[in-house]
């Protein structure tokens, strides 16, 4: 990754300089001359909440050369200072020629500082490095601005993962949205319950559809991430696209019977709520979940669960009974609502899909954030359903944010569901929505892997389509799209050497 990086940077040196950086920055304003920063010459006073973005910096953009670390501001080259009146996340960057000089008031601002002067720099012959003097000022718009990656479908390697962990960092997007359980595989190793990756993580028979990760490359992506700023928010899905799971164990089912696995889509099999059993088991689970995960965030799916089985099986009926639910719509929400009681014990928020709160009826708890997702059937009506009942939102609708959709049809993605970089630059309902209501929080998007869609094929789904998004997260405004699209053109050079995506 420090070559490719590397030899990004050279590339651009021989390019005509535009002093882009996606997203847009508040305030950018170029000045006269440069400032050049020789190997083995780094020189840094920093505060000790920043060292981990010097030594970010000197990875990036100096092959991994050590910081040679100083107490007199004088003399560094480098000067990484805590200034508690800007906002979280947000940073000042001043470069002259003869210091660069970056202020932020915690760990992730000193991160995106670093980030704006790798699309900045300009790489010499010598290995030095130069960028233009400036003063950029810049704060996100939105707390959350994330990205969701499917590995259920279809298993990623460490490497690809850590990649666009890597993208998500210099696009100044703070949450790795992390789908690990599906119909198709379940990847989370579970130690407790070994026979979810012994089998669960091999039911599938298409490319790329077998494997899973361990505890122990968990704990590293974390720290990955972590290090770059952004944090891991699991998704463990249930009731539905359990079929998986259900495979490895089958007692959690409604009927105990052997379960399919579908090819697309998803089955009525879904985890039985009427058995004392299942919520031992989803307990279990979510335990060895926080202990590899310190996000404040658990995403528990809550999606697409059809109710056949729940409507014909005693013990759901049995449950739906003694608890008055009165119909298995409901009795959803009652299990949805212990197991998000069971996060606010561990003091952790939930996530679910927007089909927990379809229907009115059993109260969820006051940590329950909600997704909404489903424009394409229900327009704005999940949006409408949370500021009703006060939930807070992420937005993240199928019209534009799922990059799975392509831009033209293409196996199952029919002309309707396709949209190209304008569209979503003009007509994006979650941008338009998190303009005008504040219980919105933020911006998602996802990459659904349906259909068979394997890494070769992930960079061209995302580019140039996720710097819109990047744009509608961050920024405070849009510049035009015809300006915007030259920013594009511009940034796909670092990206496309970096080996995210073909020019």
């Amino acid at each position: 990754m420090r070559n490719i990086l590397f030899l990004s940077a050279l590339l651009l040196s021989i390019l005509l300089r535009a002093q882009i950086i996606v997203p847009t920055p508040a305030k950018l304003d170029l000045k006269n001359g440069d400032c050049l920063l020789r190997r083995n010459e780094l020189v840094v006073s920093a505060d000790s909440v920043a060292l981990g973005a010097c030594s970010l910096f000197a990875e990036t953009l100096f092959e991994g050369d050590e910081c040679n670390f100083t107490t007199d501001s004088l003399s560094a080259r480098l000067l990484f200072r805590v200034d508690t009146f800007l906002p979280s996340e947000g940073y000042r960057l001043l470069v002259d020629e003869q210091c660069v000089r970056v202020y932020a008031s915690d760990y992730p601002g000193f991160v995106y500082a670093v980030q704006s002067l790798r699309q900045l720099a300009q790489m010499r012959g010598d290995g030095s490095v130069t960028f233009p003097c400036v003063e950029v000022c810049d704060s996100p718009r939105l707390v959350w601005r994330s990205f969701m990656l499917d590995s259920g479908r279809q298993y990623q390697s460490v490497a690809t993962i850590k990649k666009y962990i890597d993208m998500l960092s210099m696009l100044k997007m703070n949450y790795f949205h992390w789908h690990l359980t599906e119909g198709l595989g379940w990847r989370l190793q579970i130690k407790s319950y070994s026979m979810l990756t012994e089998k669960g993580a091999f039911v599938a028979s298409g490319d790329e559809q077998q494997g899973f990760y361990t505890q122990e490359e968990v704990r590293d992506i974390v720290n990955y991430a972590r290090r770059r700023a952004v944090t891991i928010v699991p998704e463990i899905d249930f009731p539905g696209h359990a079929e998986a799971a259900l495979t490895a164990y089958p007692q959690f089912s409604c009927f105990g019977e052997p379960i399919g696995i579908p090819r697309e889509g998803f089955t009525k099999n879904i985890f039985c709520a009427g058995k004392d059993s299942v919520l031992i088991f989803l307990r279990d689970v979510l335990d060895e979940v926080c202990q590899l995960f310190p996000s404040q965030y658990i995403h528990l799916g809550g999606d697409e669960a059809p109710k056949d089985n729940w409507d014909a099986c005693p013990d759901c009926r049995r449950r739906v009974a003694s608890l008055g639910l009165g119909d298995s719509h409901n009795l959803q929400r009652w299990l949805s609502a212990q197991m998000a009681s069971y996060l606010a014990s561990k003091g952790r928020k939930a996530i679910f899909w927007e089909d927990v709160i379809v229907h009115d009826g059993y109260p969820l708890p006051s940590n329950v954030i909600i997704q909404w997702w489903n424009y394409r059937t229900r327009g704005d009506a999940a949006l409408k359903d949370a500021r009703r009942n006060n939930y807070p939102v992420i937005a993240n609708t199928n019209y534009y944010t799922y990059l799975n959709f392509p831009t033209s049809p293409w196996r199952g993605y029919t002309k309707e569901r396709t949209f190209d970089v304008e569209t979503l630059y003009n007509e994006n309902p979650s941008y338009k929505a998190s303009l005008h209501y504040n219980n919105i929080i933020g911006i998602g998007c996802s990459l659904w892997c349906d259909y068979g869609l394997t890494e070769n094929m992930l960079d061209e789904r995302l580019f140039p389509r996720i710097f819109v998004l990047a744009q509608q997260m961050w920024g405070s405004s849009l510049p035009s799209f015809p300006e915007f699209g030259e920013n594009i053109k511009s940034i796909m050079n670092f990206f496309s050497v970096a080996g995210y995506s073909k020019k």
